[in-house]
């Protein structure tokens, strides 16, 4: 299995100024992400940011880098200027994880890099996990997707999908932010106008639905821990790292 991996890491956070730098048992989160990644089956992991702080530091603990252009909306545009300035063929998978993931199972990272390969017909793949508490379903922070039989998206959405009809208990699934490219689809998403439905959802995603790209969505079997969004996010995943040693 040949994949890359890039991790997007911009320091000015809203609501964590400096995200990626902020030290967890004594490493930048971003490294952790990093050494996440590096331990999957990638053949290269790279850090794209638009920031020389987050540059020196990747540095620092040995990742590769790349700077990209401080004008970029979203970590999937700077994943595009990667793939250019490395001039990566089209039919390269890559692999977009979130600096803010530090502790995102390597095995996760495997398995989106898989399932796009093993289905030719999808031109990005993801994951998702079955929602098991009643307040995930109806927060609007976790994002919910409804697939096929064979696994392809029909929808993401932040309202409570689907809806419960006649069936009292339907299977929902929460998406997991992690998604793998083909750089073919990466150089016509970053051309595309913002959809209607993304605007409406804030969900990037949608961009590619409407445009006809197939996504495919593959079941992650456990719990995949939180990332880091806010300062309590960051608190709790130290909390956590403690009680676990």
């Amino acid at each position: 299995m040949s994949y890359k991996v890039v991790i997007p890491a911009r320091y000015a956070s809203e609501r964590l100024p400096g995200k990626p730098l902020l030290e967890i048992q004594g490493k930048p989160m971003l490294q952790l992400t990093w050494e996440k990644a590096c331990s999957s089956s990638a053949e290269q992991v790279i850090i794209a940011t638009d920031d020389a702080r987050v540059a020196e530091a990747a540095s620092n603990f040995g990742a590769e880098c790349v700077m990209t252009a401080q004008s970029h909306r979203s970590g999937t545009e700077r994943l595009h200027e990667v793939a250019l300035v490395n001039n990566w063929p089209a039919d390269t998978v890559v692999v977009n994880v979130q600096g803010d993931e530090p502790l995102i199972p390597s095995d996760a990272i495997d398995l989106v890099a898989n399932n796009l390969q093993v289905n030719p017909r999808a031109g990005i793949a993801t994951l998702c996990e079955k929602i098991v508490r009643e307040q995930e379903h109806t927060d609007p922070n976790a994002v919910k997707v409804v697939f096929s039989r064979d696994g392809f998206a029909h929808y993401f959405s932040r309202a409570c999908i689907p809806h419960a009809g006649a069936s009292k208990h339907p299977d929902r699934y929460r998406h997991i932010g992690i998604y793998a490219y083909r750089v073919e689809i990466l150089h016509q998403f970053v051309d595309w106008p913002v959809s209607d439905q993304e605007a409406t959802e804030n969900l990037e995603q949608l961009r590619a639905l409407d445009n006809g790209v197939k996504i495919h969505v593959d079941k992650w079997g456990e719990p995949m821990p939180a990332g880091v969004d806010t300062p309590e996010d960051l608190e709790a995943l130290r909390q956590l790292l403690r009680d676990a040693h």
